[in-house]
């Protein structure tokens, strides 16, 4: 769906609720010019006790840490943000949402270097549903390994959820959708498998979960981490540090990807090969029950996770 046919239409920016045809920036702005910028997807559910951000703090965090990591001084509060997006949904009348705060250098120069440029903070909130469609959710998706690799963290931090890195993710995405397929897979520089564009992966195989760990140039997924911890409350062993080859993703019993956008989606073929019976299996289905449950507040348990609109 197309911003177009959202009924949304404030964006808060550099502190200020703007109609959302005037939340503009300079063309000379640094970040368009060389993806200096850090941003978040977070996402709003409607649970039973009301709507919610789901895991807030930990997009927070990660938000702040990025920018730390390109010197970007974001001078609103942690406080400031949080209210900023809660009053974009309660002004709106959103019942769930994806949320996106973003902070990058502006409009001064157009050296390399973003001394002098501004940070231009700003966070949107949309409707969104399930990313890779309705459907992938119990029927899986088709994806293909990607001939892009993922840069590794000695070119550019991976930990880093950077606005000129997901140029990598676009040209995966796109090579993949282009010969018919959901989604890719991409490799990092030693051929080990690391994520997809925009999600993490899971592998599982004789009832033990694998997900690769951080030092294979993955983005540190707070999705991944909630099914981490749901599987092993669910009694699974969860290896996540996991070194998974190429090869393995053909033999696995069940593959499924996590992310915010893609929450949990089952791969049900890599590269024409069926994984498993080509269908969702049951140990995804398991924990992308245990994860709807909680994140629609069907579940009791880690209250800690949401902040309630």
């Amino acid at each position: 769906m197309s911003f177009a046919e959202m009924d949304v239409e404030t964006i808060w920016m550099d502190g200020e609720y703007l109609d959302w045809e005037e939340a503009n920036v300079h063309v000379l702005s640094h970040g368009l010019h060389y993806g200096t910028g850090v941003f978040e997807g977070a996402r709003c559910y409607d649970t039973e006790d009301g709507p919610a951000l789901f895991r807030w703090e930990e997009h927070l965090d990660r938000l702040y840490d990025s920018a730390k990591t390109y010197d970007l001084e974001i001078e609103y509060s942690r406080e400031e943000l949080t209210e900023a997006a809660l009053e974009l949904i309660r002004s709106q009348d959103l019942r769930s949402c994806y949320i996106r705060p973003i902070a990058f250098f502006g409009y001064d120069s157009l050296g390399v270097s973003p001394k002098g440029c501004p940070t231009r903070v700003a966070i949107a909130v949309w409707p969104w549903g399930a990313y890779l469609g309705e459907e992938a959710i119990e029927e899986g998706v088709e994806v293909m390994v990607s001939s892009w690799r993922k840069h590794a963290s000695s070119q550019i931090p991976t930990t880093s959820k950077t606005t000129g890195l997901y140029v990598n993710s676009m040209l995966a995405g796109e090579e993949a959708r282009r010969n018919g397929y959901a989604e890719a897979l991409v490799l990092n520089k030693e051929g080990n498998v690391a994520e997809g564009p925009g999600e993490n992966l899971f592998l599982v195989r004789d009832g033990t979960i694998y997900t690769p760990g951080l030092a294979q140039s993955i983005l540190d997924g707070i999705t991944r981490k909630t099914v981490i911890t749901l599987a092993r409350e669910h009694g699974y062993t969860v290896n996540d540090q996991a070194v998974i080859g190429r090869g393995e993703l053909y033999t696995a019993d069940e593959l499924f990807f996590t992310g915010t956008a893609a929450e949990v989606t089952p791969i049900r073929a890599v590269d024409d090969i069926e994984i498993g019976e080509g269908t969702r299996g049951p140990v995804t289905e398991e924990l992308q029950s245990a994860f709807f449950e909680l994140v629609e507040g069907r579940a009791e348990g880690h209250e800690e996770w949401f902040r309630y609109v």
